[in-house]
């Protein structure tokens, strides 16, 4: 994977760069803003699947200008496990088509625990 990734070349106006870094950022921020998400595993999803840029429960890989994100998530014991990550595939999706216009090839929520109680701000319904 490149180090940087280039999103946008106009000859006039020179190149805008993204660091992969700010991938991870923006997923990891947008899945846990997902009700019932508790927060992201301590798992270190880097070094159990390989290249890709890592942090916090979040791994993210850059392949010919398209995203692929991987998400280790704890979730609350009483929420529809299928549902959170669907939301959190939906929400992850439109953050990083948004906020960098890249395109979406996957995202892997792959729910490591439940949480009980998990923390009352994480409860609350859209």
């Amino acid at each position: 994977m490149d180090e940087h990734v280039d999103e946008l070349t106009d000859e006039r106006l020179g190149t805008v760069t993204i660091h992969p870094s700010v991938l991870v950022t923006i997923a990891r921020l947008s899945a846990v803003s997902v009700p019932r998400v508790c927060r992201m595993s301590g798992r270190a999803p880097g070094r159990i699947l390989g290249a890709g840029t890592t942090g916090e429960g979040t791994r993210v890989v850059v392949e010919d200008h398209a995203v692929t994100v991987d998400l280790y998530v704890i979730v609350d014991s009483g929420a529809s496990m299928l549902e959170v990550g669907r939301t959190v595939q939906g929400g992850v999706t439109r953050a990083i088509q948004e906020m960098v216009g890249m395109p979406v090839r996957e995202v892997n929520v792959h729910i490591d625990d439940v949480q009980f109680p998990c923390p009352p701000s994480s409860l609350q319904e859209p």
